[in-house]
């Protein structure tokens, strides 16, 4: 046995060890993946479902469960409409429900079951309880899509120690596993978004130079695309969210072929390369404008840039990759896998904010923050691609003569009138003296965290009085709510957890069972009559099983039957590789 000595007086809390200790999570778009750095080791992913990453899919039961996952996408062939995807491109919508079975659920709330997932994935591979994470999120990424990630973390029960923006942690990963150093440029071109950013790698400090981008710009916007031309008019009997979970498939195997086809419920489709990136094009074209601006922006020239970092899975179509060398002149950098660089970096940081760092992480407010003032102008307190932390003050006065009271509305855009721009919210100074017009002064203060997160104090200057604000834009959730679901979940949480395990192994159940039930429709003459039985036996002593709650019963019977049906496959897989040979020229294959 090895027993710790420590000076008197310095024993460690309980439990110290696992507080220094969080995950990095890359909540993605499309997929979402897990990944933790222990002391001086090189960050690690952690699996997921047998993956290095999930679709960032739920599917809910009958009972309200979520299912997240690869057996969320599994559902959308027999019930599409209660599966949900791309949830992250509706955080920064405050009001927004979707309806999924009778439940009416805000973004934030979908987003929490995804993280709630990931955190259980991460104590059950690492064997102990996590509490706290680092989150990244798109650097173009508002207010109130930045505080929706936040909360959802903490409904998922998890403490966000920092949201870092995807493109710098990229190339903190980057700079820290390859040692660069330099001006970098982050093509960051995710399923839902797309940013730019410039950072400086000098040293131990990694600083965000400038960041554009379009929170409306993604690989599902390609998708929808596609969809429109190729299914909505052409094949009006498969689900849209089947249809775009199929362009989804070929768009994947477009990245090695020039062709690529694929069968799904006796339906076939075919899509070339050639097609796709025509209709990529315009969008390739609209991220490269905001390459153009982000250069502008930070002053600098092409030739300054050293190396391109390439992030989000979009960016493993040829198209973009020859666009982007011709663009910036170079070659882009992709020997870090760009599904996965975020989420390294993210592990980076929470090692960094848990156990220290010689590293310093400087990044950028994104979007320009105000005040509306007079006929409807948008006076710019801080401004976009500030440093972060930062604190700013201004002046402001009275209008009307005997102005007792101020209205300060908060706004985030590069617009120069208020209807142009996001607003993020309203409060009212009282107390102001009856002074003329233009004499009162009143100092506003604008203060940004390093998660971009933002405050704003109002203070009449001759009387002291003063207001604080810190912004929290409205999802329908109210604090009250929230705390209210965070304590439901603390309390119902081995109970939900037991619940969601049954439902998980009844849906796998179901799934294997359709599939058997459907291969020996169509080709039971393969089989012989004691195979038939044997399978005909293991279906009965599942469907007995799905009479209990028994989750154990369940998935032994579901494996049996897995087991038992095995040679059945290989018999269809090989009959229908050879009737497709048929006639063939083996030369020609």
């Amino acid at each position: 046995m090895l027993l710790q000595l420590v000076e008197p007086g310095q024993t460690p809390l309980p439990h110290a060890q696992e507080e220094s200790f969080a995950i990095g999570i890359d909540l993605g778009t499309t997929h979402s993946l897990l990944a933790f750095a222990s002391e001086e080791n090189a960050p690690q992913l952690i699996p997921l479902q047998g993956e290095r990453l999930i679709p960032s899919a739920v599917y809910y039961t009958e009972e309200g469960y979520p299912i997240v996952g690869k057996k969320a996408l599994s559902m959308l062939s027999q019930d599409p409409r209660n599966v949900i995807r791309s949830i992250k491109r509706f955080m920064h919508y405050g009001s927004q429900r979707h309806t999924l079975r009778d439940l009416a659920l805000t973004p934030v709330e979908i987003s929490s079951h995804i993280l709630a997932y990931l955190k259980s994935q991460a104590e059950r591979q690492l064997g102990r309880p996590i509490h706290k994470a680092v989150i990244t999120v798109p650097a173009y990424f508002d207010e109130a899509a930045r505080t929706a990630t936040r909360d959802a973390g903490r409904l998922a029960g998890l403490e966000v120690l920092r949201l870092v923006n995807e493109p710098t942690a990229a190339a903190l990963a980057y700079g820290l596993e390859k040692k660069a150093q330099g001006i970098y440029a982050v093509y960051d071109f995710g399923g839902g978004t797309f940013d730019l950013s410039l950072l400086k790698l000098q040293g131990e400090v990694f600083q965000v130079l400038a960041t554009r981008g379009d929170m409306n710009l993604g690989g599902d916007d390609i998708d929808h695309a596609l969809y429109q031309e190729c299914f909505h008019t052409k094949d009006q009997t498969i689900d849209p969210k089947q249809a775009l979970f199929v362009i989804r498939l070929l768009k994947e195997k477009l990245t090695e072929q020039n062709e690529a086809s694929l069968t799904i419920e006796n339906h076939a489709y075919t899509l070339t390369r050639q097609h796709l990136e025509a209709i990529a094009q315009p969008f390739i074209d609209r991220t490269l404008e905001h390459c153009q601006k982000a250069l502008e922006d930070a002053d600098i020239r092409k030739e300054d840039i050293k190396g391109v970092i390439l992030v989000g899975g979009v960016t493993r179509m040829p198209l973009i990759k020859k666009a982007v060398e011709a663009f910036f002149g170079k070659k882009p950098l992709d020997d870090l896998n760009p599904d996965e660089v975020v989420a390294y970096g993210a592990a980076l940081q929470a090692r960094a904010l848990t156990q220290g760092s010689n590293n310093l992480l400087l990044d950028v407010a994104p979007l320009s923050l105000g005040l509306e003032t007079f006929g409807g102008i948008v006076e710019k307190i801080i401004e976009r691609n500030s440093p972060l932390p930062v604190s700013k003050i201004q002046e402001f006065t009275t209008h009307e003569e005997g102005q007792t009271a101020m209205l300060l509305h908060i706004v985030q855009g590069e617009r120069e009138l208020v209807q142009d721009c996001r607003s993020l919210a309203r409060f009212e100074l009282h107390g102001i003296p009856p002074l003329p017009a233009g004499i009162a002064r009143i100092q506003v203060q604008f203060t940004v965290d390093v998660d971009g997160l933002l405050t704003v104090t109002a203070k009449e200057k001759t009387t002291g009085i003063s207001q604080y604000i810190e912004i929290k834009p409205s999802y329908g959730l109210s604090e009250c709510d929230l705390l209210e679901m965070i304590s439901t979940s603390l309390t119902y949480g081995q109970q939900d957890l037991e619940a969601r395990l049954l439902i998980e192994a009844k849906v796998e159940a179901e799934r294997i069972q359709k599939v058997t039930l459907n291969a020996l429709e169509t080709d039971q003459d393969l089989l012989e009559e004691k195979e038939k039985k044997l399978i005909q036996t293991a279906l009965q002593s599942l469907n007995e099983a799905l009479k209990t709650q028994d989750r154990t019963k369940i998935q032994q019977t579901t494996e049996e039957l897995a087991a038992t049906t095995h040679p059945f496959a290989v018999k269809r897989m090989t009959y229908h590789l050879n009737e497709a040979l048929k006639g063939k020229d083996v030369t020609t294959l």
